[in-house]
């Protein structure tokens, strides 16, 4: 069962966060098409926050074709939904870019100095038009 977490020091709205965490888990194929999320009360009793705030997240993810609500059923992920990249290109991608990780924080990067150097790189690679 997918399970939610929440970052309350990120600044991201809650609701976002779990449209954030489904878009990521579908993108890396943890989530597939007809997994069921959990239900809206489940979510609230795991996170201790307000029904209204899942329930929007959830009517956000319906607006955007991630999840289809089945009425007595739950909310599953739309069968339109598949990982675009196998999950074993992410596994062996996640592994280099852990190395990478472990290098910079050995060199002295602490976690900021390594957010501006990818978003540097990224915006590198975007601007040659590779990304």
């Amino acid at each position: 069962m997918f399970v939610f977490r929440l970052d309350t020091h990120s600044g991201v709205p809650p609701y976002l966060q779990l449209v954030q965490q489904v878009r990521q888990a579908v993108l890396l194929g943890f989530l597939r098409p007809g997994d069921r999320l959990p239900l809206i009360r489940e979510v609230v009793e795991d996170l201790a926050i307000n029904p209204n705030t899942v329930a929007k997240a959830y009517r956000q993810m319906e607006q955007e074709n991630l999840v289809t609500g089945r009425p007595g059923q739950g909310t599953f992920v739309d069968e339109r939904q598949s990982a675009a990249i196998p999950a074993s290109t992410y596994t062996s991608l996640r592994r280099g870019l852990a190395i990478w990780l472990r290098r910079a924080y050995a060199a002295g990067l602490d976690e900021q100095a390594v957010d501006a150097l990818l978003a540097s790189v990224h915006q590198q690679m975007k601007n040659e038009g590779v990304a």
